[in-house]
C-alpha cells in the first residue's frame, strides 16, 4: 500500500472495555443535612449501600447495604445509637460493619464483618472515602475548607442530582476540553489555562457566557479538582446587571463503570443591599441558570462513546494530560510513579478562533 493509500484510510477509534476498579479518594454525596436518623439507600462503586447518622454521635455512616445473614435490606432497617438493625432478624451492625448484637444468639459469629466506609463533613457536604486496596484516607487530600461556607455571607447550598449513562472519565475531560465550551455552552473562551499539581487539577477561563454573564460582561472561571471527583468551582457572571460571585459543585460519584451520578451544587455571595426574600430569589434563579448550563453537557454525555485514542488538532486542550493525571486515582498506591504522584505543571491553550468571529 502507497503512502498516499494509506493516508486516505479511516481513523480506527479504541472504545476498550473498562475495568470493575473504582477511584480512590473522597466522594461527595450532596449536603450533609439530607442524612438523618432515617437510613437512606446508595448505589455506589458497583454494590448497594446503607447510610445513617447515629443518635448517639451525631456522625453519619456507611455501611453494606445488605445483611449477610439472610439477605435483608439493611438501608429498611432502623438506627440504634450508632448502629443499624436490620428489618429481617434484627441482627445489629455497627458503624464499623461489626455485628454487635444477635437478639436470639447467645454467641455472634466472628465472621459477621460487613464493609464500612469512612465519612466525613466539610463545607455543608457529606464526603465518603473509597479505596479499592482498602486502605485509610490520605491525609494531604483532605477536601479545603471553604471559609465563605462558614462566613454567614453566602446562601447555602443548592443543589440538583442528574443520572449520567456513561463513565466518569467523560465527566472529567472537560477540565481540558476547551474547544467544546463555544459549541456546547454558548461561551466566548478569551484565556484557557490547566495547572497539574499532585491530585489537583486546576482548569483557569475567562470570556463570555450566554447564560451565566449578561451580554458583553466578562465571565471568569477557577474550577479545581481535588482528587478523582470533587470539584470546586469560583465564578463571577453577572444577571440584570448585578454581579454574581458563585462557588459551583460538581461531584462525581460512580454507579458502577457505565453509570455516575452528579451532585451540581450553586453557593451565592449575598447581596447586602437586597432583602433575605430577594436574595434567595436570586440565588434561586442563578441555580437554574447554572442548571440549564450545564444540562447541555448531559445530552451529549449520554449519547456519545467512551474513545480511548481520541484523534486530536492542535486547537484542542490538553486532554491527554488530564487523563494521565486522572489515571493515578486507579493504580494501587505502590505504583503510582512519583512523576505522576507529585508532578507540577501548566498547559495553556491559544485561543485560535472565538464564537464571536463566527460568520
Amino acid at each position: 500500500m502507497s503512502a498516499a493509500e494509506q493516508l486516505q484510510q479511516p481513523y480506527i477509534i479504541q472504545t476498550d472495555s473498562v475495568k470493575e476498579r473504582y477511584a480512590r479518594g473522597w466522594h461527595c454525596l450532596g449536603k450533609a443535612s439530607d442524612f438523618t436518623n432515617k437510613p437512606k439507600t446508595l448505589q455506589y462503586f458497583g454494590k448497594k449501600l446503607a447510610a445513617f447518622r447515629g443518635k448517639d454521635s451525631g456522625q453519619v455512616h456507611i455501611i453494606d447495604g445488605y445483611c449477610p445473614h439472610m439477605g435483608a435490606d439493611l438501608s429498611r432497617g432502623t438506627v440504634d445509637g450508632d448502629s443499624l438493625t436490620c428489618p429481617f432478624h434484627s441482627w445489629r451492625w455497627g458503624s464499623d460493619g461489626v455485628c454487635n448484637h444477635i437478639p436470639y444468639a447467645d454467641h455472634i459469629p466472628k465472621k459477621a464483618i460487613i464493609s464500612s466506609f469512612k465519612t466525613m463533613e466539610m463545607n455543608g457536604l457529606l464526603f465518603v472515602w473509597h479505596d479499592p486496596e482498602g486502605l485509610p484516607p490520605i491525609a494531604e487530600q483532605t477536601p479545603r475548607r471553604i471559609d465563605d461556607y462558614y462566613s454567614g455571607e453566602w446562601s447555602d447550598w443548592h443543589i440538583a442530582k442528574f443520572t449520567i449513562n456513561s463513565n466518569c472519565r467523560e465527566l472529567v475531560d472537560n477540565m481540558a476540553d476547551m474547544a467544546h465550551f463555544g459549541p456546547v455552552h454558548y461561551s466566548n473562551v478569551e484565556t484557557f489555562k490547566n495547572i497539574q499539581q499532585g491530585h489537583t487539577f486546576t482548569q483557569l477561563m475567562t470570556g463570555g457566557h450566554d447564560i451565566l454573564a449578561d451580554e458583553g460582561e466578562k465571565f471568569t472561571s477557577v474550577a479545581t479538582y481535588e482528587g478523582p471527583s470533587y470539584m470546586t468551582t469560583t465564578m463571577t457572571g453577572s444577571m440584570e446587571g448585578h454581579e454574581m460571585v458563585t462557588h459551583l459543585l460538581v461531584a462525581n460519584v460512580p454507579i458502577n463503570t457505565e453509570q455516575f451520578d452528579i451532585y451540581l451544587g450553586v453557593m451565592l455571595k449575598k447581596d447586602l443591599t437586597l432583602s433575605a426574600e430577594d436574595n434567595q430569589s436570586m440565588v434561586e434563579q442563578y441555580t437554574q441558570m447554572s442548571v440549564d448550563s450545564f444540562v447541555q453537557d448531559v445530552d451529549i454525555w449520554n449519547n456519545k462513546v467512551r474513545i480511548d485514542n481520541p484523534l486530536m488538532c492542535d486547537g484542542d486542550g490538553p486532554i491527554r494530560m488530564v487523563r494521565k493525571w486522572y489515571e493515578q486515582f486507579y493504580m494501587d498506591r505502590d505504583d503510582i510513579p512519583e512523576s505522576l504522584a507529585n508532578a507540577d505543571k501548566t498547559h495553556e491553550t491559544k485561543i485560535k478562533f472565538k464564537r464571536s468571529e463566527a460568520a
